[in-house]
């Protein structure tokens, strides 16, 4: 019997009904499974073992850092907390920077989305905007009020950079996407190529430049519909071709 493609898929932790608790929501691993993954729900815990990861993880054929309404914690980057940054887990934080140098040496193909993209950014030494429309010259790239419909609707323009990893699956120089986040990339972590931005300049979509395999991450929220929409589509399709499916 064929199997598919383990991928696994980064948990949060939040407290529900009184327990700590650790979580995925469901568009992350529905998208996966429509697109022939097996996700599995990783767990997060603050005192990670770094070495400890490389042994779950050489299970696994793909990794994946999913959004979050939480943050990645300041201090992981040099920076006071913001007024506007109100959100945190720890636990997350500690797990996906033991994760994403893991993922790496195991040469698993990355996919990170969102809060995700961020990880990746400070992972490789790179700084965030704690809140993007404080910014001179920077859009809201905060969700529109409305039902989940509406929040997740196309919201703003794409330019994607010629000959790098995205516009190998997308052929299209120009796209639409949702925006649903207030953070956002600051400096560039050394080692990452840019791949797309907003037309206010803020990055969108980035890579590792020397990944062997598929790693990449986006700011908006390709799970959601991915078949309606042909970039989101294309990226989990690159994603799933890298991890067998």
């Amino acid at each position: 019997m064929q199997t598919r493609p383990l991928v696994g898929v980064i948990a949060c932790r939040r407290e529900v009904e009184g327990h700590p608790s650790h979580m995925v929501t469901d568009k992350y691993l529905s998208a996966l499974r429509e697109y022939g993954l097996e996700p599995v729900i990783l767990p997060v815990w603050e005192d990670l073992d770094p070495v400890g990861v490389m042994p779950l993880l050489s299970r696994l054929d793909g990794l994946v850092l999913t959004g979050s309404y939480t943050n990645v914690a300041p201090s992981r980057y040099g920076a006071e907390r913001a007024p506007e940054n109100t959100r945190g887990d720890r636990d997350r934080d500690a797990a996906a920077m033991a994760w994403v140098p893991a993922a790496l040496e195991l040469e698993l193909p990355l996919l990170g989305i969102c809060r995700g993209f961020q990880e990746l950014n400070v992972a490789f030494g790179g700084t965030l905007f704690q809140a993007v429309q404080a910014q001179p010259g920077k859009r809201d790239h905060r969700e529109p009020e409305g039902d989940r419909a509406a929040q997740y609707a196309p919201s703003h323009d794409l330019e994607i950079r010629p000959g790098g990893r995205l516009a190998a699956l997308y052929p299209e120089r120009h796209a639409r996407v949702n925006s649903l986040h207030q953070q956002g990339i600051d400096r560039l972590g050394p080692g990452l190529d840019v791949e797309a931005v907003a037309p206010d300049g803020l990055v969108e979509a980035i890579s590792i430049a020397d990944a062997p395999r598929f790693a990449l991450a986006v700011q908006w929220h390709p799970e959601w519909q991915p078949r309606e929409h042909a970039l989101y589509d294309a990226i989990f399709r690159g994603f799933a071709e890298a991890c067998g499916g």
